[in-house]
């Protein structure tokens, strides 16, 4: 069964030029191969402000919306951030997402493009790296940025150059990782369906 490998969009502002980052991504990955890809675009699920009782580690959800994003996030074995820069960090949208659940995330892998003005989104990133870490998702080194004056000077999305081959070199440790990760999840399976 191939690789599953999520493209989160990290962003619902209303005018976000993500859309068009994240299309552009999605077609990349697709070209790159070595994985089945589909883009989650976080403004297509109603979460709303985290409104779940319990711990997410125990997986005692209430609410169906919170079911169904289980369930879709638990399905993938890595994922590729799509994250702008606001304020230093990322976008509240996204960490109210991450925070919904827990262990769908767990020992899965994840790669981070991030977006945005002077330092391209990259304190961003730095910001979604230390919730990953305790969500058990590991980050892999390459980071692609895109800066938002060049890449927009047409009014639409024109990738810079080099952005594609640093896309790839991400995908490529993404796709490691995550197999290996998968191997992990299995082994943790069969213990536990052992036990």
């Amino acid at each position: 069964m191939p690789l599953r490998i999520a493209l989160i969009l990290g962003s619902t502002r209303p005018g976000r030029r993500g859309d068009q980052i994240a299309a552009w991504a999605l077609e990349a990955a697709r070209a790159h191969g070595g994985a089945d890809y589909e883009l989650i675009d976080l403004a297509d699920h109603n979460l709303g402000n985290l409104d779940e009782p319990g711990n997410p580690n125990f997986q005692q959800y209430q609410h169906d919306h919170t079911r169904t994003w289980g369930a879709l996030i638990d399905s993938f074995d890595g994922y590729v951030f799509l994250v702008p820069e606001y304020n230093h960090s990322y976008p509240g949208a996204l960490k109210n997402a991450l925070d919904y659940i827990y262990r769908e995330w767990n020992d899965k892998a994840a790669g981070i493009i991030s977006y945005g003005g002077w330092v391209a989104g990259a304190r961003a990133a730095e910001a979604l790296r230390l919730v990953l870490a305790e969500l058990q998702v590991a980050t892999v080194r390459a980071q692609p940025t895109i800066s938002i004056r060049p890449s927009f000077h047409t009014g639409s999305f024109v990738p810079q150059q080099g952005v594609d081959t640093a896309v790839d070199g991400m995908l490529d440790q993404v796709i490691a990782w995550s197999g290996a990760l998968r191997g992990l999840r299995q082994a943790k399976t069969q213990t536990a369906t052992a036990a």
